[in-house]
């Protein structure tokens, strides 16, 4: 079993930037490969961003490249989504997400945190 919590999220104006994180316990982190998701009012979750196990590959989403960052701490067992010039449409719940295998499909992923609100006033 994992046990995965997200914080970091809240208010923030267009343009500005927010720090997510994730904490996991339970299975050997640096085994998981690990992958962030959103899921917006109304929406299905989509895809945000993933990185391997030793954190050296990463994959995004078109929508985020280039603005947003996943990376992780083995030592620490975090993952972190570094999010920057955000915009309106970035509003949703965001989801911390573990799987053995990096990927964009939310059906590979075995656990999922509870989710952190992240909300861009324009």
């Amino acid at each position: 079993q994992v046990q995965l919590v997200e914080s970091g999220g809240g208010l923030v104006q267009a343009g500005g930037s927010l720090r997510l994180s994730c904490a996991a316990s339970g299975r050997t982190f640096s085994s998981l490969a690990m992958g962030w998701f959103r899921q917006a009012p109304g929406k299905e979750r989509e895809f945000v961003a993933t990185i391997t196990q030793s954190g050296g590959d990463t994959t995004y989403a078109d929508s985020v490249k280039g603005r947003f960052t996943i990376s992780r701490d083995n030592a620490k067992n975090m993952v972190y989504l570094q999010q920057n010039s955000l915009k309106s449409e970035d509003t949703a719940v965001y989801y911390c997400a573990a799987s053995i295998w990096s990927s964009s499909r939310k059906s590979d992923y075995t656990y999922w945190g509870q989710g952190t609100q992240v909300t861009v006033s324009s």
